[in-house]
């Protein structure tokens, strides 16, 4: 069991939205003694799927294929990552209305046919068991309220990506008007921190019932 935090952002110090992960996993951290695995996707940026990717990805012997293709080696880890959590947190920024870039990427990794989801004659069925995982955003305009002036294409494609492999259960807060005066951000800072404490109670309910009945998720390793 552990806690995977994936951050997005390209910014370190000052990133609003690391802020907001760091504040929910510190408050995780503080009620249940889980390790902690960073995936910092800004530091480290997974690849833009290649040719040999997509057609090993594409092979329909994918699962056993996995551990022969070097072109799947990255992918394996990342969906290694996400099976052996018990909560999901991704922090990032809005970019252009959407996902960052390297998110992007990270997802072009982890949802791949007969691996992560199976493709039927009525849509596609996710093959991850389900765990929680709460999506924090943080983004310059507003999108919500009288003001809004800007669509958000962001959260329900996040959202759909996660259903699409198996996790319906995607709470998502967001952090709006990051450009705007400092006491705005402040006072809208302190409103999204309480409501990640709402959160993490209810993530908190979720583990200590998985460490109290469930047996551990299945580890795997990738040389």
């Amino acid at each position: 069991m552990s806690i995977l935090h994936i951050s997005a952002s390209p910014q370190q110090a000052g990133s609003h939205s690391r802020e907001l992960g760091r504040h929910l996993v510190e408050r995780l951290k503080s009620a249940i003694d889980l390790p902690v695995v960073v995936r910092d996707l800004a530091e480290t940026p997974p690849p833009f799927p290649c040719a040999s990717f997509v057609q090993a990805s594409l092979s329909a012997s994918t699962r056993s294929f996995a551990n022969k293709s070097d072109a799947l080696t990255v992918s394996e880890h990342l969906i290694a990552e996400v099976e052996q959590a018990s909560a999901i947190i991704i922090d990032m920024p809005m970019h252009n209305f959407t996902v960052p870039a390297a998110f992007k990427a990270w997802i072009d990794m982890v949802v791949r046919p007969e691996r992560t989801f199976r493709p039927t004659s009525s849509g596609k069925i996710g093959l991850l068991e389900e765990r929680p995982v709460a999506l924090i955003i943080a983004c310059g305009g507003l999108f919500s309220g009288g003001a809004a002036s800007q669509p958000d294409f962001l959260t329900p494609y996040v959202t759909r990506i996660f259903q699409t492999i198996g996790l319906g259960d995607v709470t998502s807060i967001r952090l709006e008007g990051t450009a705007r005066a400092p006491e705005f951000v402040a006072k809208a800072k302190a409103q999204a921190k309480a409501e990640l404490d709402k959160i993490a109670i209810r993530f908190e309910t979720i583990l200590l019932s998985e460490l109290s009945h469930s047996a551990p998720r299945h580890e795997r390793s990738f040389d």
